[in-house]
C-alpha cells in the first residue's frame, strides 16, 4: 500500500513539473530568428549527426525541415523564403 502511495505521489509531482516547464504561447521564441532556427534544428536536425548538412536557416535546410515534418510539397506550405514559412512551421511545432 505504501509503495502504491509513493508511486502515485511521485507520478503526480512529475506531471505537475512537466506542465509547469511548458512555456506559454507568449513566451515562445519569435519566428525567423537565429534562436528560433536553433530551436527547430535541435528538435528536427537537418544534418546527419556527423557535422554534415545544410546551413541552418538556408533554403536547403528549410527543405529538410519540411521533409522531416512530412509536409514537403504540400500546397498550403508558404514559400520557403518568406517569414510566413517560419510562422507556419512554428504553428506546427507549437500548435
Amino acid at each position: 500500500m505504501n509503495r502504491l502511495l509513493v508511486t502515485l505521489i511521485v507520478s503526480s509531482l512529475f506531471v505537475v513539473s512537466a506542465c509547469e516547464n511548458k512555456a506559454p504561447q507568449s513566451e515562445r521564441l519569435d519566428s525567423c530568428t537565429d534562436s528560433w532556427y536553433q530551436s527547430v534544428e535541435s528538435a528536427f536536425p537537418g544534418g546527419d549527426g556527423m557535422g554534415h548538412g545544410p546551413d541552418i536557416g538556408s533554403a536547403e535546410w528549410r527543405s529538410v525541415i519540411e521533409f522531416r515534418l512530412g509536409i514537403r510539397g504540400n500546397a498550403d506550405v508558404p514559400d520557403r523564403d518568406s517569414d510566413e514559412w517560419c510562422g507556419y512551421i512554428n504553428g506546427l511545432l507549437h500548435g
